[in-house]
C-alpha cells in the first residue's frame, strides 16, 4: 500500500479584511499519490519554474485555499469533443515540448481524446516520447479524458487508462456535466481528478438548475473519491458557488495573472458563525493516535490489533490515501467474533463487514459541536471520532468522554458565554 501524503499544498494565511489576495507560483514541492490503484503518483503541487503568465498558451490552475498555482492547463493540448486519436496524440506531444522549453516545471493539464487511449500503447508512443526528451516525468502530467466512446469500447478504454497509470500518468476524467460520459465510468475509472464542463460552470449562478447540478456532479465526484477542478471562473459569484461546495482547484479568467505574472485570487467573504461554535478548544487538542488497518484486512488481523492492546478502543479502517471508510468498535467487534460461530463466519473474512460508519469531524471541529456529531446515533454516543484533516484523511480518534470533561469544565468556569447546556441529543449529557 502507498504511504499516503499531502495531496494538496498546505493552507495559507491571508491577512484578514483583505479585499483580495495576489499570489505567485509557489517555491519547488513535490506533490503524491496517484488514483486508487493505481502506482504511486504526483498530485499537483507547487514546483519551480517561471511565473504562469510569462508561458504562452496555458492557464494556471489555482488552490482557493492557498491562492497557490499548482498545475498548467495547456491551452494547445485542448482538442475539444473527441478527437481522430493518433495525430491528436502528436499535437499533445508537441505541446509537453512547447511547454517544457519555456521553463514552465509546473504540472501539466492535458486533454487525451478517448479515441485515443482505446487505439492502444501505439498510438500513445509520441506522447511518452516527448516526455523522454523534455525530461519530464509521467507523474507530473494529468490527461484529461475527452470526448464520447462507444459501449463496444469501453474496456479497452478501461484496459488502456489502466497502462497509462501503471505508467505513472494521472487520470481525469472531462466535461463532466456536458459530455456523454456515464456516471459509472467514475467508479471504473477511478479518476484523481474529474473537470466539471466549462459550459455547464458558465450557467452556474444565472441558471438555479444547472447550478444544482453542476454541486450534485461536484459532490458526486468528491464522494466517488476524486479531485474536482471547476474551469471558466469568470465571475465572483461563480468563485463563491465553487467554494460552498467544497471544490479547491479552480480555473478561468477570473484567475488568470496580471501584468506581475501574479494571479490575483478573491477572499472569500467571512460568514458569521454561531456565538455557541466559538466556543471550546478544537478537537485536534483532543487529538490520540488512530490505530488503523487497510480497508481490506480480515476480521483475524483485527482481533490480533485488539488483543495486543487492551487499551485500544477502536480500530479504523482506512484506505490507501489513509481516509477513514469504516470504524470497528471494540466491544461490538470482540462479541460479534466471540458469538457462536461467530469466527468460522467471520474470521477470514473482510473485517470492514462489521465495520460502523466513519463518525468523522475535521480537525478545527469545536467540542461542543463534535459532541453534537457524538449525540446523532443514540447506540454509538460514545463511540470514537475521526478526526481528518483537510483532504479527509484520518489525523487520529478523539474520545467522548474527553470532550464531556471538557464541556463541564468550561461550563463551570465563571463568565464562561454560550449556553449553559450544549445541544447534545439521544441521551448523551453533560455532568
Amino acid at each position: 500500500m502507498p504511504t499516503n501524503t499531502h495531496l494538496l499544498p498546505p493552507a495559507a494565511a491571508a491577512p484578514a479584511g483583505a479585499p483580495a489576495a495576489s499570489f505567485t507560483a509557489p517555491a519547488a514541492a513535490s506533490f503524491p499519490g496517484a488514483v486508487p490503484g493505481a502506482a504511486p503518483g504526483p498530485m499537483p503541487g507547487p514546483m519551480s519554474g517561471s511565473a504562469p503568465g510569462s508561458v504562452p498558451g496555458v492557464a494556471p490552475i489555482v488552490d482557493l485555499d492557498t491562492g497557490g498555482v499548482i498545475a498548467l492547463q495547456a491551452a494547445a493540448g485542448d482538442l475539444g469533443e473527441g478527437g481522430s486519436g493518433h495525430g491528436d496524440v502528436v499535437v499533445l506531444a508537441r505541446t509537453v515540448l512547447e511547454v517544457s522549453r519555456s521553463e514552465a516545471l509546473l504540472p501539466l493539464v492535458l486533454a487525451m481524446p478517448a479515441r485515443a487511449v482505446v487505439s492502444g500503447s501505439a498510438a500513445l508512443a509520441p506522447l511518452h516520447e516527448a516526455l523522454r526528451v523534455s525530461g519530464r516525468r509521467p507523474r507530473e502530467i494529468i490527461l484529461v479524458l475527452r470526448g464520447g466512446f462507444a459501449e463496444g469500447d469501453r474496456r479497452a478504454l478501461l484496459a488502456g487508462l489502466e497502462g497509462l497509470r501503471a505508467i505513472g500518468y494521472l487520470i481525469a476524467v472531462g466535461d463532466l456535466g456536458t459530455a456523454h460520459v456515464p456516471p459509472d465510468l467514475l467508479a471504473d475509472a477511478s479518476p484523481y481528478l474529474v473537470v466539471l464542463s466549462a459550459g455547464l460552470m458558465a450557467r452556474v449562478g444565472r441558471d438555479p438548475r444547472r447550478t444544482a447540478l453542476a454541486e450534485s456532479l461536484a459532490e458526486l465526484a468528491r464522494n466517488a473519491g476524486a479531485h474536482v477542478l471547476a474551469p471558466g471562473v469568470a465571475e465572483e459569484a461563480q468563485l463563491a458557488a465553487v467554494r460552498r461546495w467544497g471544490v479547491r482547484l479552480a480555473q478561468g479568467p477570473l484567475l488568470v495573472p496580471g501584468p506581475s505574472g501574479r494571479v490575483r485570487v478573491p477572499l472569500p467573504v467571512a460568514e458569521p458563525e454561531p456565538a455557541w461554535l466559538l466556543l471550546g478548544p478544537r478537537v485536534q487538542e483532543f487529538l490520540l493516535p488512530a490505530v488503523t488497518l487497510p480497508y481490506e484486512a480480515t476480521a483475524e488481523e483485527a482481533v490480533e490489533t485488539f488483543s495486543g492492546e487492551p487499551s485500544i478502543t477502536s480500530v479504523i479502517l482506512v484506505d490507501e490515501y489513509q481516509r477513514p471508510k469504516g470504524s470497528l468498535d471494540r466491544s461490538r467487534f470482540l462479541l460479534a467474533i466471540a458469538s457462536r460461530y461467530g469466527h468460522a463466519l467471520h474470521g477470514r473474512k473482510p473485517a470492514a463487514r462489521l465495520a460502523d460508519p466513519v463518525r468523522a469531524v475535521p480537525k478545527t471541529t469545536p467540542a461542543i459541536a463534535a459532541m453534537q456529531v457524538a449525540g446523532r446515533d443514540a447506540e454509538r454516543v460514545y463511540d470514537d471520532l475521526v478526526v481528518t484533516d483537510e483532504v479527509g484523511r484520518c489525523m487520529g480518534i478523539v474520545r467522548v468522554s474527553d470532550l464531556i470533561r471538557q464541556v463541564a469544565g468550561m461550563q463551570g468556569t465563571p463568565g464562561a458565554q454560550g449556553p449553559r447546556t450544549a445541544p447534545v441529543t439521544h441521551g448523551t449529557r453533560l455532568p
